[in-house]
């Protein structure tokens, strides 16, 4: 498995776990983001492009549960795994109830939870790998057809270049949910330097203006980390 540029948000409290977690997951090739407590895990949440989160439970601050819940609503396709030394059966619901992915009770192998990573992100994978393929969606009361290029509503139709193609392909397969900046430039135009990011905000301004006389469709600007396609 390619774990390079997988970034992984680790949460916990217990100095030395959080070290030895954080070693092993980057000589897995993961990089890492390390926290100790609940308020700086959501802030480290923010401030980078996180691909997955491992949380404990009980922390400073803001306890995993809470802060999975917060980082559900900034971003709600992240995978959460729970590490939790609470093996209660209403632990357990608490923490799927909160958002999670899975949760490992402590004492746990370092296999098993790689284990468990891989089979989150395989999973993760083979929903983008989908999306990708996808041959239709549906904007609103507009269809989308990233094969032929084209956006139908009724009479209308839309003719996109290339590069508005596979950025609105982006935010298709990401609805709701942040397209990061840089993401987007790598995959769409293959470099994310000053002039390609100029020139992808100008196309933004283009798709916005195929969809502007819907009010209910929405491309914002998120935090200025990236751009999110809202509808409804």
């Amino acid at each position: 498995m390619e774990n390079k540029n997988t970034k992984i948000l680790v949460v916990e409290d217990d100095e030395n776990l959080g070290k030895i977690l954080s070693d092993y997951l980057k000589v897995k090739g993961f990089d890492i983001v390390l926290k100790r407590d609940g308020e700086a895990g959501l802030k480290g949440f923010i401030e980078n492009d996180i691909d997955l989160c491992l949380l404990d439970v009980m922390m400073p601050k803001k306890d995993g549960f809470t802060v999975a819940k917060e980082i559900r609503g900034l971003k709600s396709s992240v995978p959460i795994i729970f590490l939790s030394a609470k093996t209660m059966d209403e632990d357990l619901k608490m923490g799927f109830e909160s958002g999670a992915d899975d949760y490992i009770t402590k004492p746990f192998s370092m296999e098993v939870l790689m284990l468990r990573i891989e089979a989150i992100m395989r999973r993760i994978n083979q929903i983008e790998d989908n999306l990708l393929h996808k041959k239709e969606f549906d904007i609103n009361d507009y269809k989308f057809y990233p094969e032929k290029q084209l956006i139908i509503k009724g009479d209308f139709e839309k003719k996109l270049t290339s590069k508005e193609n596979e950025l609105l392909r982006l935010l298709c397969m990401y609805m709701g949910n942040v397209v990061d900046r840089n993401d987007a430039l790598n995959m769409v135009w293959g470099d994310d330097n000053y002039f390609n990011s100029r020139s992808m905000d100008v196309y933004i301004t283009k798709l916005r203006k195929i969809f502007k006389e819907d009010e209910n469709i929405q491309i914002i600007n998120s935090h200025g980390k990236g751009f999110k396609l809202l509808v409804g």
